[in-house]
């Protein structure tokens, strides 16, 4: 009569690690922001279409294409794998915000800056992107729990084998 074996944790399938890894995807609202800056929304069928009433208040494709490199510069899974201190994060934060409004005002009339609200706006959206980002890898955050599911998923294995004998299987 063979014994029962109980499995004490479940064990994730070995895609667990790489999908947790897919999922971190900070550029993903970056290519959003950048539709959005346009003046452009989401119609039924999945398609970005410029909304007349938004066109008033967006700016140029050039304006929002330069706006959002700026910000895939950060928007990246090594980005959020990183280990970054409060210091750094506020003071990267700030750097690209800068420059985000340098850029807006040399090119005002390339981006259809219309008014000063408009480079404000843009700039406090430069500056909650990069450091809602940048927060993610703070002191390992993100690092510290993809290895943590490592580190789980391997010890339940090694438990596993070692309850194993030569005649059960």
């Amino acid at each position: 009569m063979q014994e029962e074996t109980t499995i004490p944790y479940p064990l994730p399938p070995p895609s667990d690690k790489a999908d947790l890894l897919d999922k971190i995807n900070p550029d993903e609202p970056v290519e959003i922001l950048c539709q959005r800056l346009m003046g452009r929304e989401l119609n039924n069928r999945g398609e970005w279409v410029i909304n007349k009433e938004l066109k008033k208040c967006s700016i140029s494709k050039i304006g929002a294409w330069n706006i959002s490199n700026l910000l895939l510069s950060i928007a990246s899974r090594s980005t959020s794998i990183s280990k970054l201190s409060d210091k750094e994060i506020r003071k990267r934060a700030y750097s690209l915000t800068d420059t985000a409004i340098r850029n807006l005002l040399a090119n005002w009339k390339e981006y259809g800056i219309t008014n000063t609200a408009q480079i404000r706006y843009v700039a406090d959206i430069v500056y909650s992107v990069v450091f809602i980002v940048m927060k993610q890898s703070e002191g390992e955050g993100v690092r510290k729990m993809i290895i943590g599911t490592r580190s789980e998923s391997h010890h339940v294995v090694s438990e596993e084998e070692k309850k194993k004998s030569f005649w059960r299987r």
